[in-house]
């Protein structure tokens, strides 16, 4: 598995990601997942799908240190003694001692940004979270979160798909050593996929337009992405991205799609997103 390295963590450049998976089903794709292969585990409190990630952790049987697994604090958690509450109930879920990465899931404008930090550093010192991260942070915002933390932030989880414009993140994420992780990466799939830049490249790989756009991502240097799926064809699928590259000009043409500006994941609590 090809791994990003970023401010002394070591990232699976391809993860699945279990936003919306319950139950039985998701404890079953986390176990199938990583029986093919996958060794980086997305999930959340909000998912209200940790204790099923866990199972699924503990039924493929492997062993602990093999597997990369990254959780999140909501919004409305990261008050200082909130985010150490939710950190722990997280594992306590989990069935873990410690998660790799822990991430303040949203910024809140009502809680100030250096009290979620430094919660997030006392998770980090108690032995709770390996790492730490933030997710959906603009760059304002995380210019700020980097300066700070104590420890080194280890990435910036935020949608991002050939329709959505990251650049500005991107390069900020670069700039501060830290991994910018995508979810939602294949967008919707359907109408990207049918578009020239993908699906002439799938045809002259032998491959699908979804491998094409996962391998878009982990193409670019310091990039992370977590797709998810419900079906566990499409997870063996998802995972065979690493044994042909696209071309310069795959890349570029691929990349002119941003221009669509197209998002899926805006809510009233959001931050101001940075203009493209």
């Amino acid at each position: 598995m090809h791994m990003v390295e970023a401010n002394g963590a070591s990232i699976p450049a391809l993860g699945m990601g279990t936003w919306t998976l319950k139950g039985q089903t998701c404890a079953d794709l986390v176990t199938h997942a990583l029986k093919s292969g996958y060794r980086h585990i997305d999930t959340a409190a909000a998912y209200e799908n940790e204790e099923a990630v866990g199972a699924g952790l503990r039924a493929s049987g492997l062993a602990r240190d093999e597997i990369f697994v990254t959780t999140k604090v909501w919004w409305t958690n990261i008050g200082a003694g909130d985010l150490e509450r939710s950190a722990e109930e997280s594992c306590a879920r989990l069935g873990l001692d410690h998660v790799d990465l822990l991430l303040i899931h949203w910024p809140n404008p009502d809680v100030a940004l250096s009290e979620s930090i430094a919660a997030l550093n006392r998770v980090r010192e108690s032995g709770l979270a390996r790492h730490i991260g933030v997710s959906n942070f603009p760059t304002a915002l995380l210019a700020e979160a980097v300066r700070l933390s104590d420890a080194p932030l280890v990435a910036n989880q935020v949608e991002y798909h050939p329709y959505l414009d990251q650049e500005k993140v991107y390069q900020a994420c670069r700039q501060a050593g830290m991994a910018m992780v995508s979810y939602c990466p294949l967008s919707r799939g359907g109408d990207l996929f049918a578009q020239p830049a993908i699906a002439d490249a799938a045809a002259r790989h032998g491959k699908t337009p979804a491998q094409i756009v996962l391998r878009w991502h982990v193409q670019q240097e310091g990039v992370v992405a977590i797709p998810r799926t419900t079906n566990p064809d499409r997870l063996i699928e998802n995972a065979d991205i690493f044994g042909f590259a696209l071309s310069g000009e795959e890349m570029v043409a691929v990349s002119a799609l941003r221009k669509r500006g197209y998002r899926i994941c805006d809510y009233d609590f959001s931050p101001v997103w940075d203009m493209a």
